[in-house]
């Protein structure tokens, strides 16, 4: 069973702009915590950017200044804004809960 729902991935050129979000199931599913995470091919899952309940935000340096997380705590909600998409953006990208929950992925593709 999925508890976090992720959407809003897709196909986009270089220096181009996706929005991811991402939605918990259940408001029990809807942590404290939550972050985005991506895994390329053959390389390891890597921690993208995360927020706490406070709003207090943390960023992977390869991604400071051009990604954005916020959460929007009345939908359950939390989102990625991602700027100036590089091709070595490319990858799929997970959604985490402190809970321990994950969600299924979705593909981002940074390609001319």
């Amino acid at each position: 069973q999925v508890h976090l729902v992720e959407s809003g991935g897709g196909l986009v050129q270089p220096g181009g702009s996706l929005t991811l979000s991402c939605a918990a199931s259940e408001s029990r599913f809807y942590s404290n915590g939550m972050a985005w995470y991506r895994q390329a091919p053959g390389k390891q899952r890597e921690l993208v950017a995360g927020i706490n309940r406070y709003g207090l935000t943390n960023y992977a340096d390869s991604v400071k200044g051009r990604f954005t997380i916020s959460r929007d705590n009345a939908k359950n909600t939390v989102y990625l804004q991602m700027n100036s998409l590089k091709v070595e953006d490319s990858a799929v990208y997970y959604c985490w809960g402190s809970t321990g929950a994950w969600g299924q992925g979705t593909q981002v593709t940074v390609s001319s």
